[in-house]
């Protein structure tokens, strides 16, 4: 036994072990070589390769593949006895027959042994699908010489149950942005669910309430690229109580895609008065979409069977709404049928609809002309979403003029002089963004409490005006009794939602020949139009309609209906 491992009897004694210790230690440090020559490895020394491993290995295999695989080999060798205690699986399914190469998902490689389908993992699949969760948006990697994509946004609305988020998911995973493992596991816990036809919609609609009720209630986001062009899908729901939210995605949208269904009872219920296919059109109009896709879903349903007279009668039914909405069914509209559960003409043209001849989907997309935006004007991003990560970061869609790293900007109304730490376009972190692009910021110089959604960032030279008084025109859509001066409604205007009231009644504008009446209206009723004066609870940001067309246009809301829409003609200085 070690002397010093025992209770010594005296003090005395304790001290006469430590010193025949060192008289131990002096004599080893005594036949220590000082001069001994330093240790130079070997590099040219014949690989390592363990016994077991030579029967299914050539010899030529990449040097760098086989240390990997050592390390793997080490840590499932250590790992085995305490994982689930099936220690025997490396006997009956060698190691090197797994993955020769790293997945894509771990760079590293090697450190997570994957035990393939066969035998699934009981102990953690909370653990998994958080994991995966995580993996669901794949960035394309891009070539730093590649010229810039042009960015367009799509905001995909329609009725409760039309089939957006299915669609968005099929497409999703069409171009290969969600990967089918991760499809086939949101399959497997829709059907636990009873809901096995929702699962497509799963990849976007990430929150538990959204995929336990099937709704969509906030904006989903998501992206893919065709040869020419990078898209950013905004998912908008189709539930009347979250119009609101669909606004704030209509605003940022460059083209919209109107989803019908054309089951029968479905398409008619969406359509008519109260059915969402009609406010969302018209919403999407004023937030100021030009360019309309309207996708006739459900086709493969077993009452349409890809029916040609049901095709036409929703397209005869939409034509003249779309028109009085003020789309140009020649040149704004294309319509198109499609099944978003069985991704039919969405990228492959379908076998069982012969009688269209025009593209699918994407290739459509791909193929229309290019938007043209001027990146020299002045900064213009609306807020559309902050939160706090590592700093203050906003969410919003550049409207016009470029933004560039360490850029110094000017937060409107509140004139917040904020620094540009650094960009995300679509989760991917680049230096300097162009008009159109969906934009993560991160600033520093404000807090995070001092912004809220409909606030713009400019640049200090040329900043967005700001008031509470305008004149506007507006055209009354849907209101059952009259409105009068100090009549009150929720307007929405770019990505800002404030209380406002209609202070006075200017004039009324005749809709035919554009003339002004002489006297001052008492009131207006539905379907007219007229120039009135409003005035907003709190300051926002806004531009007339002829300067800035974007933050220039709005809607009026009340009880939950659209009443009115309208443009900014002129704003009214404040009186102190």
């Amino acid at each position: 036994m070690d002397p010093r491992d025992t209770a010594p009897d005296s003090w005395e004694q304790e001290d006469d072990v430590e010193a025949t210790i060192d008289g131990q230690l002096e004599s080893a440090f005594t036949t220590l070589n000082v001069n001994a020559k330093p240790f130079v490895p070997n590099v040219n020394a014949a690989e390592f390769v363990p016994a077991f491993g030579l029967k299914a290995h050539p010899a030529n295999v990449d040097s760098a593949v086989a240390v990997e695989k050592m390390s793997t080999m080490e840590m499932s060798e250590s790992a085995a006895p305490v994982e689930n205690g099936d220690a025997e699986m490396t006997a009956e399914e060698p190691w090197d027959q797994k993955e020769v190469e790293p997945s894509e998902e771990e760079p590293g490689g090697g450190v997570c042994v994957d035990r393939g389908p066969e035998e699934p993992d009981e102990t953690a699949p909370e653990m998994m699908e958080e994991e995966e969760e995580v993996l669901v948006p794949k960035v394309p990697p891009t070539q730093p010489d590649a010229p810039k994509k042009e960015h367009i946004n799509v905001v995909f609305i329609g009725h409760v149950d039309a089939g957006k988020s299915t669609i968005g998911g099929q497409i999703m995973y069409l171009t290969g942005m969600v990967d089918k493992r991760t499809l086939e596991k949101y399959e497997r816990e829709a059907k636990e669910k009873n809901r096995e036809t929702w699962y497509l919609s799963w990849a976007l609609d990430t929150n538990q309430e959204e995929r336990d009720k099937g709704k969509t209630v906030e904006v989903g986001r998501a992206y893919f690229e065709t040869d020419k062009k990078h898209f950013t899908i905004l998912d908008a729901p189709g539930h009347k109580s979250f119009v609101p939210n669909m606004i704030g995605g209509a605003s940022q949208a460059d083209l919209a895609v109107l989803v019908i269904s054309a089951r029968k009872g479905e398409f008619e219920t969406g359509f008519e008065k109260g059915g969402q296919t009609r406010e969302h059109a018209m919403l999407a109009k004023t937030a100021g979409v030009k360019h309309l896709i309207v996708l006739v879903n459900k086709m493969d349903d077993p009452t349409v069977n890809w029916s040609l007279e049901r095709y036409e009668e929703c397209k005869e039914k939409l034509v003249p709404f779309l028109k009085k909405v003020g789309f140009n069914p020649k040149k704004d509209v294309h319509f198109m049928p499609c099944s978003g559960l069985t991704g039919a003409n969405l990228k492959e043209p379908a076998n069982m609809c012969s009688w269209y001849t025009g593209l699918p989907f994407i290739p459509h997309l791909d193929s229309l002309p290019n938007f043209n935006r001027s990146s020299d004007g002045p900064v213009r991003l609306p807020i559309v979403d902050k939160y706090k990560d590592m700093g203050t970061v906003i969410l919003g869609k550049l409207e016009s003029g470029s933004i560039s790293k360490a850029q110094q900007l000017v937060m409107m109304p509140n004139r917040h002089v904020v620094e540009v730490l650094s960009l995300l376009s679509d989760d991917v972190e680049t230096d300097d963004a162009e008009p159109g692009e969906n934009l993560k910021l991160r600033l520093k110089g404000i807090e995070e409490e001092e912004i809220l959604p409909g606030f713009i960032l400019c640049n200090a030279e040329n900043l967005c005006h700001s008031g509470r008084t305008f004149d506007a025109q507006i055209v009354i859509i849907e209101h059952k009794s009259i409105i009068c001066p100090g009549y009150n409604a929720v307007l929405h205007i770019h990505t800002c939602i404030e209380e406002v009231q209609i202070t006075a009644l200017i004039c009324l504008v005749d809709k035919k020949t554009g003339e002004k009446s002489k006297t001052r209206p008492r009131f207006v009723k539905q379907d007219q139009v007229c120039i009135a004066r409003l005035r907003t609870a709190g300051t926002i940001c806004l531009e007339t309609f002829k300067d800035f067309p974007q933050m220039g246009r709005f809607t009026l809301r009340d009880e939950g209906k659209t009443i009115a829409i309208g443009k900014v003609l002129k704003l009214v200085a404040e009186r102190d």
